[in-house]
């Protein structure tokens, strides 16, 4: 935390920025689904993003394009527990790149368990440097309660930074997701992208699910494709032929596959 902390200061010291200097909002390009959002999601506020184990690397990429919609000019940080690096792969620069983020702008932190991530978050989500920080959480840890999310969704208030929380393999029980102060609340999927010609792949596809958000009577769903280099989203109708049909393997940092998950039988 104290290595954290310098780093933050830093970046504080870096930016020249305050919350102040901020839009209350930001598009997520795609005109039905920001009508349908008011304009956009808020800035200073919490947002989570829900998928199952399968479906982490659409939760991912939806999370970092959200990101980069979110953080502008600014900096990001991503927080993580050290075994998400062998169960679903590292985050990787050069896909980074590819996917239309500066690797030079998001720094990556570990904590040991989910009690650790959640305290270097609140530590991130404090400071106003920052564009954003992504909170990646696996299952429903006894940390991650209502009041955990209110003190996420208050220090972001104060701070400006938009907060993002990835709930990934969380097993929702028949009275739905536990109880949060995020603002809005999401379901990430993975879908088959439009080809492109000589049936290459096209831009990444997600089947997203807007389960909460204000003045919102029911879920909504929408497929957005993520247009890198315009950086914003895309609605677009099911696909006559897809490119890509299925989730692929997050890449680690030197470039192997990450193992797979099993599935319970």
């Amino acid at each position: 935390m104290a290595d954290l902390r310098l780093v933050l200061a830093g970046i504080v010291a870096r930016s020249g920025h305050g919350a102040s200097d901020r839009e209350a909002t930001f598009a997520l390009g795609a005109r039905e689904l920001d009508r349908c959002l008011g304009g956009g999601l808020g800035r200073a506020a919490l947002h989570e993003i829900h998928a199952s184990g399968a479906d982490w690397p659409a939760a991912a990429g939806f999370g970092l394009a959200l990101t980069r919609r979110a953080a502008l000019d600014r900096p990001a940080l991503w927080v993580r527990s050290d075994f998400l690096d062998a169960e679903a792969g590292r985050l990787n620069g050069m896909g980074l790149a590819e996917f239309g983020v500066d690797p030079a702008a998001l720094s990556l932190v570990r904590g040991k368990d989910a009690e650790a991530v959640l305290r270097a978050g609140g530590e991130a989500a404090r400071c106003e440097g920052l564009g954003a920080v992504v909170i990646e959480i696996s299952g429903a840890p006894r940390a991650l309660n209502l009041s955990a999310t209110l003190r996420l969704a208050r220090a972001a208030e104060r701070s400006g930074v938009t907060l993002f929380l990835l709930r990934i393999g969380l097993e929702e029980a028949e009275t739905g997701p536990p109880p949060s102060a995020a603002a809005s609340r999401w379901l990430a999927r993975s879908c088959p992208s439009r080809a492109l010609p000589a049936n290459a792949p096209g831009a990444p596809g997600f089947q997203v699910t807007l389960l909460r958000h204000r003045g919102l009577a029911a879920a909504r769903s929408w497929r957005l494709e993520w247009l890198r280099d315009q950086g914003l989203f895309h609605h677009f109708p099911e696909p006559d032929n897809a490119a890509v049909s299925r989730a692929l393997p997050a890449l680690s940092a030197d470039g192997a596959t990450a193992p797979q998950r099993r599935r319970a039988g």
